[in-house]
């Protein structure tokens, strides 16, 4: 995966975003998909409405991706953001 500088992050518009309002976790790939996963437990300061919206973009941008999305919420995540199953393209 590589590391977007803070000019890419720019141009990466809000919806691409798991969590657009604090522009945690962007979604422009695959490889970015799957660590939004893995750290989507990681992410501080949002409620469950917010959880629950990013969850979705992350399903979709993992449907687009064709990354593999064993859990149907994201409350099926293991805690400290591990996953119960790996993601895999």
């Amino acid at each position: 995966m590589a590391k977007l500088n803070q000019q890419q992050r720019d141009r990466i518009p809000d919806d691409k975003f798991a969590f657009p309002k604090e522009e945690k976790e962007p979604l422009n790939d695959a490889a970015h998909v799957r660590n939004a996963i893995a750290r989507f437990n990681q992410v501080e300061g949002v409620t469950d409405a917010e959880r629950d919206a990013a969850w979705k973009r992350i399903r979709s941008a993992a449907k687009k991706f064709g990354v593999s999305l064993e859990e149907a919420d994201w409350r099926e995540l293991s805690q400290g953001g591990k996953r119960t199953k790996t993601a895999r393209t």
